[in-house]
């Protein structure tokens, strides 16, 4: 998939990483578990040989941030930053 052509996707369909928020768009994405079988909670990022990698939220925020500046969904790093810090906590892996 052309990560530029997204204008078509039903987005209420699409998995996100419950760690980081990745859309989990394409099979490469999806981390594997341990056994090697697909895991649809995580991407292939944040989930290796069976496991979360070890970061705390705002570790994740740090690197998440520039991400989301490079691919236009924020104009600057603090602004990316705080939308982070309202989005990140939602997901599964920093629910307490």
């Amino acid at each position: 998939m052309d990560k530029n052509n997204t204008q078509n996707i039903d987005w209420s369909k699409v998995k996100i990483c419950q760690s980081c928020g990745m859309p989990l768009l394409q099979e490469e994405h999806f981390a594997k578990n341990a056994d090697g079988t697909k895991n649809d909670k995580w991407c292939c990022y944040c989930f290796h040989d069976g496991q979360l990698g070890e970061c705390t939220l705002e570790e994740m925020i740090d690197i998440c941030a520039p991400i989301e500046v490079r691919d236009g969904r924020s104009k600057t790093l603090e602004e990316a930053k705080e939308q982070l810090r309202q989005f990140l906590p939602t997901l599964e892996r920093w629910q307490k």
